[in-house]
Order: structure tokens, then sequence, then C-alpha cells
């Protein structure tokens, strides 16, 4: 087990295991391994299949040859192709799929560009354990 990953199962309760997302994909769009090793980590005990994007430019592809994929964590500074421009491009062929925002960048500022492109929700890093689960429970229903 690594740090990251030690650190998100110690900040797991017993109440935190309601959430079974087992018919459920989540895409998670992230360039660093260690925000990367986190999310999966915070996910694990949902039962969400997860795939994963390093860049923007692979979400775009993976999240067109998979129909199954519900719903999308979104880094916004990514190599090739930004989260802001990756979603933009999903949102052009898959205007239903929900996408979280997920960026250093926590200026209401920010907040509203990745609303204006296309993200349903935003969350600012550093992303805490529960608020992530809380967020990605409003649209897996």
């Amino acid at each position: 087990m690594t740090k990251t990953q030690h650190q998100v199962s110690s900040s797991i309760s017993s109440q935190d295991l309601d959430y079974d997302w087992s018919q459920y994909t989540i895409l998670i769009a992230e360039d660093e391994e260690t925000n990367y090793i986190y999310l999966e980590t915070a996910l694990q005990r949902t039962n969400v299949g997860i795939l994963r994007a390093k860049n923007g430019r692979e979400a775009v592809e993976i999240t067109r040859v998979n129909p199954q994929l519900n719903l999308i964590l979104m880094d916004i500074k990514m190599p090739e192709m930004n989260g802001l421009e990756a979603t933009r491009s999903i949102k052009s062929f898959r205007k239903e799929i929900i996408i979280i925002a997920q960026t250093a960048f926590a200026m209401e500022e920010d907040r509203r560009n990745c609303i204006a492109v296309g993200c349903n929700d935003f969350l600012p890093k550093p992303i805490r354990y529960k608020v992530l689960l809380e967020t990605i429970a409003k649209y897996l229903k």
C-alpha cells in the first residue's frame, strides 16, 4: 500500500461504505500519478468501474469508445489537450455525460469557465474524500 493509499484508507469510516456503484463506470482523467492513486483509492470501496486517461486526448477517445461510461472526473491542467478543451469536445458527441472538473485552480472565475464549457460540477484540489463521494453521489442515482 502506498502512502497515498494509506492516507485515504485511514480517512474512511464504516459509514462511508453506503455507496454501491458497481453498475457504473467512471473515467478519471488525471495526468499526475499521486492524484490518480488518491482518486482510485477513494473510489475503490464503492465498487465502481474505473478507466483512466492521462491527458485530454485520451479522455476524448476513451469516452468515444466506451458508451457504458457514466461520469468523468476531469483534471483541468493536463498535457496534449487540457480538461476544458476535452470537455468541450466530449460534450459535442455525449451531451448527457456527467463531467466533474477537478482542479487546483479554485477561483470563482475558474469554476465559471468549467461550467461554461459543459462541466456539470467542480471540485477544487485538494479534494476531500467525503466531498468527492457526495459530489459523485448527486449524479449516480
